[in-house]
């Protein structure tokens, strides 16, 4: 602060044409007791004259500034945003204001904001000598205030999200619901659930759930991010120039995820409170996922033999009466085959459900081995099998039996040691023309009795089932 004493020519600011020299020396005690007052609670204290030059400027330094540096200069050099940029000028002369934010440049060129009160100065008659003003540092709670009010815009968003998600039943559409709100919210151009391997994370994964058009280089960018560990939330630059956000959202259960949003080539770039508010969102993501995959875990269940993971009855036999009429449309034949394992009850008794649980893992691996990806396989109960082959004839039917026929028997001849009998299989095949009008139970009753003729003629090979074709 420059002391009254060592300010000379202070008052002579205030000389001229029709100013006394008591009303200079009046306003000379003024401004030191004034001075004297205000800094006690404020960061700033000024006075400019009538053409809004500083003429005294406390304390000393200020903002960063050397107070005499300041003195005689115009106020508005002070100014962070300028007036013909939209910045608030409190240096004004004649202004009065109240509680006015103003950001202020510092000595070493950064900013600080100030809560401002102004009132002109008057002589005698009226006439302006300038404006007074003081000022308070708000910079911290300016930014506190930010942070709050970026807060519970966030909230506001991610409950909007959440209410969408809780709108739905169904996890893929609750999932849905929940990439569209986070789109909006945003303002970007798509928003994505990328499924990606648990074991080996990798810039390349398959798009689980989307909302708006897909953008290969900006999955790519996003899942590379991801994929490097760095950051489990952040912003990146594709290579055809889209802004692209990314989270990792893993489940609990059966795979690896990440949420990725981006805008269109060359839109604006993500800030902090947006990956902040992605962070947040990837939460409730993460929560319809979990609940997706319950969902995935429990149809599963519901349809598969626990022991051998194939089909069971039911799954199969309502994938099969699907398979049958789309087969039927494109006028092609299906081949279904009934496979029983032989003297399975002999190893269960000899050896214990242990073993005979053993053999019919053995027979699911050789099935699995023998037939197409494509194919359904079943166990249909205890120690029998089906098999569908999609567009097959009887003879490709039999081609695979024959392989079973020799295969089974070595496949289980170590678990089948010591047994009364040798494990084999035998089969029965029947084949669906298009065209016949042969319904499903049909169907599987020409397969079941082929089995059981096969059976009762010796086990251990196959045949086909009479039909009406041809």
């Amino acid at each position: 602060m420059i002391p009254v004493s060592e300010m000379p020519l202070l008052g002579a600011t205030f000389d001229g044409p029709g100013v006394p020299t008591p009303l200079c020396e009046a306003l000379l005690e003024s401004r030191q007791r004034w001075q004297d007052l205000v800094l006690l609670s404020a960061d700033l204290a000024f006075e400019t004259d009538a053409w809004g030059r500083i003429v005294f400027i406390a304390p000393d330094p200020v903002l960063g500034w050397p107070a005499g540096a300041l003195l005689g200069k115009p106020a508005q050099t002070l100014l962070a945003t300028p007036v013909a940029e939209g910045g608030f000028d409190p240096f004004r002369p004649g202004l009065r204001a109240h509680h006015r934010r103003v950001w202020l440049r510092r000595g070493d060129g950064s900013s600080v904001c100030l809560c401002v009160n102004t009132s002109p100065m008057l002589d005698g008659s009226g006439g302006l000598l300038g404006s007074r003003g003081l000022g308070m540092d708000i910079t911290e709670d300016d930014a506190f205030n930010a942070r709050i009010a970026a807060g519970l815009r966030r909230a506001e968003l991610v409950d909007h999200i959440l209410y969408s998600v809780r709108q739905e039943v169904l996890a893929p559409r609750m999932i849905q619901a929940a990439l569209s709100a986070i789109l909006r919210a945003l303002g970007a151009e798509s928003a994505a659930v990328i499924e990606t391997p648990l074991d080996r994370p990798s810039p390349e994964g398959i798009i689980r759930h989307i909302a708006g058009p897909e953008a290969p280089m900006a999955v790519s960018a996003g899942l590379g991010m991801i994929a490097s560990g760095e950051t489990q939330v952040g912003a990146t630059l594709a290579l055809d120039g889209r802004p692209v956000l990314a989270c990792g959202c893993d489940t609990r259960l059966d795979h690896g995820a990440a949420l990725l949003v981006w805008r269109p080539p060359g839109g604006r770039s993500f800030d902090a409170d947006e990956q902040a508010l992605l962070a947040a969102a990837a939460g409730i993501v993460h929560m319809a996922l979990d609940h997706e995959s319950v969902q995935r875990e429990m149809v599963r269940q519901a349809r598969t033999d626990p022991l051998t993971g194939l089909y069971n009855r039911r799954a199969f036999l309502e994938e099969l009466d699907r398979r049958v009429e789309r087969l039927e449309q494109e006028n092609l034949p299906g081949t279904l085959m009934f496979v029983d394992l032989d003297n399975f009850k002999a190893l269960n008794d000899r050896h214990g459900h242990e073993a005979g649980d053993e053999a019919l893992r053995g027979v699911t691996a050789l099935l699995r081995a023998t037939f197409r990806p494509t194919d359904l396989l079943a166990r249909l109960g205890g120690d029998e099998f089906a098999i569908w082959l999609d567009g097959a004839d009887e003879l490709a039917a039999a081609e695979r039996a024959e392989m079973l026929r020799l295969r089974g028997p070595r496949t289980l001849a170590e678990i089948a040691d010591g047994a009364p009998e040798e494990l084999t299989l035998s089969i029965g095949i029947a084949t669906h023309w298009p065209g016949m009008a042969e319904d499903i139970d049909s169907l599987l009753h020409r397969a079941d009795q082929t089995m059981y003729e096969v059976k009762r003629s010796g086990r251990g090979h196959w045949r086909v089932a009479r039909s009406g074709h041809g």
